[in-house]
Order: C-alpha cells, then structure tokens, then sequence
C-alpha cells in the first residue's frame, strides 16, 4: 500500500472517530430533537391546509392555485 492510501484511511478513522464523539453528546441530541419537533409541526401546518402563506396572501388567485 502507498503511503497516500494509508493516510487516507487513517484521516478517515479520525473523521469517523470525531463524528461519533459528537453525536453522542446531550447537546446534539437537543439539538436534533428540536430539529424533529419543528420538521413535526411544519408537515403537520401543512397538511391542515388551513393556514394561508402571508406572503401569498395578496398574490392574484392563480399564482395561490
């Protein structure tokens, strides 16, 4: 193996190494789960279709179709 392959793969354990020191702390976590409740709360506004987007509130009728 060549010295630039042998770097690439331990510069690829590293990434790995810091990836899963990151997502297994409280504070991604949080952050993650709020990200969800908010994904949740959108697609659930979206799909009551009662809500009128401000900004198309006064676009001519066939731009809101």
């Amino acid at each position: 193996m060549e010295l630039r392959n042998i770097l690439i793969i331990v510069a690829l354990a590293l990434y790995a190494l810091a990836m899963a020191g990151i997502v297994s702390t409280d504070t991604y976590s949080q952050a993650a789960g709020a990200e969800a409740r908010g994904l949740h709360a959108l697609m659930a506004e979206v799909r009551s279709g009662g809500a009128v987007d401000p900004m198309l509130a006064d676009a001519p009728r066939a731009v809101t179709r």
